[in-house]
C-alpha cells in the first residue's frame, strides 16, 4: 500500500484541528470589516478625494511592501520566540483599530497612512499564524490552507454585501467605512480563543527535505533560503507577483467599462464567493496532486482573465472574468503555502512563510507603480496585457522548475 496515499486519504476525512478552525473564523470576521472598505477605497480616492491610477498604484503598492517587511522580520520572530500567538494577536488588533479611520480622511495621505498602518498589523500577524497553522494541520496542510482561504473569502463575500446594504440604507460612505470597526473588535476577540499547538525544536541531524543542491538547510539553525529549491520557488513567485498589481486597478476596469458604483461591491462579494468555492477546492486538491502545477494552471487563468479585462467592452464581460478570476486564487494562495511547507523543516517555517510572504508584498509596490504608469500612459489594456505576459512567463518557469525537480522535491506532501 502507498504510504503517502493512505496517509492522504486519512488526512482528508478528519476533521480539520480547532486553532486552524478558530483562525479561519478569526480572518472571515477580519475580512467582513476589511472588504467593507476596499471596494469602495478606489472610487473613493479617485471621485471623492481626487486621487488619480498613479496614487493608486502608490498606496496599494506602498502598503503592501510595508506589510511584506513585516512578514519577513515577524517570521523570524515566530521561529525564535516560545510562542507564535502573541504576535497574531498583537497584528489583528492594530489592524481592526486603525482600518475605520479611514473614514476621517480628508486628503490622499490620509487614506495612504491608514493603509500603512493596517497593512502592518497584517503584516505583524501573517507569517506567526501561516506557521501556526502549518504546525496544527500535518499532513493536511492543503486542506487546512484552503479552508482558511475559504473562511477568508467568505468574509470577503459578506463584507461588501453589507456595505451595499448599508449605503442603500441611506448611510453615507465614510459612516460605512467607520462601522468596519465592530467585525475588527470580534476578530480580534476570537483570536485570544486560540491556543497554539506545542512545537517540537528540530534535534541535529533530524530529517529534513532534501536540497538537492549548495547549502544545508538542515543544519540546527540555518536559513531555509540554504536551500536552492526554496530560493528558485521564490524568485518564480516574484516574477509572477510582479504582474500582478493590486486588484483594485480591476475594479478600476470594471468601473470605466460601465458598471456604477453601487454595483462594484456586488461584483466584488461574486468575485469573493468564487474565491470560497475554489479556495477549498484547490486546498483540497494540494493534497493530492502536484502543487507546482495547480499553480502554473492558477497563473495561466490569471494571465486569461487580466488579457480578457483589458479588453472587455460590456459589463456581462466584466462579470463573467471576474467569476473566473476566483479559479486563480483557489489554485494559488493555499496551495503556495502548502509547498513551502513541504519545502522546509518545522523549526524554520516562521522563517520560510516570512520569506514567501516578503516576495510576494514587496514586489507588490513595483507592481503597482508599473500598472498605475502603464495604465496613465497607454491606458487599461497595455497595464493588464503585461501583467498576463509576465504571469505566463512565470507558469512556464514553475513547471520546469517542478519537472527539474521531481526526483529530489517532491510536490505531494510525505
Amino acid at each position: 500500500m502507498d504510504l503517502n496515499a493512505n496517509r492522504t486519504v486519512v488526512g482528508r476525512r478528519a476533521r480539520l484541528p480547532l486553532t486552524v478552525v478558530l483562525l479561519g473564523f478569526t480572518s472571515l470576521l477580519t475580512d467582513v470589516g476589511t472588504e467593507m472598505i476596499f471596494p469602495l477605497l478606489p472610487v473613493f480616492l479617485t471621485e471623492t478625494l481626487r486621487a488619480g491610477p498613479a496614487y493608486l498604484g502608490l498606496v496599494e503598492g506602498a502598503a503592501d511592501a510595508v506589510s511584506s517587511v513585516m512578514k519577513l522580520v515577524t517570521g523570524v520572530l515566530a521561529d525564535r520566540m516560545p510562542r507564535r500567538k502573541p504576535l497574531v494577536l498583537f497584528g489583528y488588533g492594530i489592524a481592526s483599530a486603525v482600518r475605520p479611520l479611514v473614514a476621517f480622511a480628508t486628503r490622499p495621505w490620509h487614506v495612504l497612512a491608514v493603509r500603512l498602518t493596517d497593512r502592518v498589523g497584517k503584516g505583524v500577524r501573517s507569517s506567526p499564524r501561516d506557521a501556526l497553522i502549518a504546525d496544527a494541520a500535518g499532513d493536511r496542510a492543503g486542506r487546512a490552507f484552503g479552508f482558511h482561504q475559504a473562511m477568508d473569502n467568505a468574509g470577503a463575500v459578506l463584507g461588501p454585501l453589507l456595505a451595499t446594504a448599508l449605503l442603500g440604507a441611506r448611510v453615507t460612505l465614510r459612516h460605512v467605512f467607520a462601522m468596519a470597526i465592530v467585525p475588527g473588535v470580534a476578530a480580534t476577540l476570537l483570536a485570544a480563543l486560540v491556543r497554539e499547538p506545542p512545537r517540537e525544536r528540530a534535534a541535529r541531524g533530524s530529517p529534513a527535505p532534501a536540497s538537492g543542491g549548495d547549502g544545508d538547510p538542515r543544519a540546527p539553525g540555518a536559513s531555509p533560503l540554504a536551500d536552492p529549491r526554496l530560493r528558485s520557488y521564490l524568485f518564480i513567485l516574484a516574477l509572477f507577483s510582479l504582474g500582478n498589481s493590486s486588484d483594485a486597478f480591476l475594479l478600476l476596469r470594471a468601473r470605466s467599462a460601465g458598471l456604477a458604483t453601487a454595483e462594484i461591491p456586488v461584483l466584488w462579494s461574486t468575485l469573493n464567493l468564487s474565491k470560497v468555492v475554489w479556495a477549498y477546492l484547490g486546498g483540497d486538491m494540494a493534497d493530492r496532486v502536484a502543487r507546482a502545477r495547480l499553480i502554473a494552471s492558477g497563473w495561466l487563468v490569471f494571465a486569461l482573465v487580466y488579457f480578457g479585462l483589458g479588453f472587455a467592452t460590456a459589463s456581462w464581460q466584466v462579470w463573467t472574468l471576474f467569476v473566473v478570476y476566483g479559479i486563480f486564487y483557489g489554485l494559488t494562495e493555499p496551495v503556495e503555502k502548502a509547498l513551502v511547507r513541504d519545502l522546509v523543516r518545522e523549526d524554520q517555517r516562521g522563517r520560510a512563510y516570512g520569506a514567501y510572504n516578503f516576495v510576494v508584498g514587496f514586489t507588490a509596490l513595483p507592481a503597482g507603480l508599473l500598472a498605475g504608469a502603464l495604465w496613465h500612459a497607454f491606458g487599461p489594456t497595455v497595464a493588464l496585457g503585461a501583467g498576463a505576459a509576465l504571469a505566463a512567463t512565470a507558469a512556464v518557469l514553475l513547471l520546469g522548475w517542478h519537472a527539474s525537480g521531481s526526483r529530489v522535491a517532491r510536490d505531494v506532501p510525505r
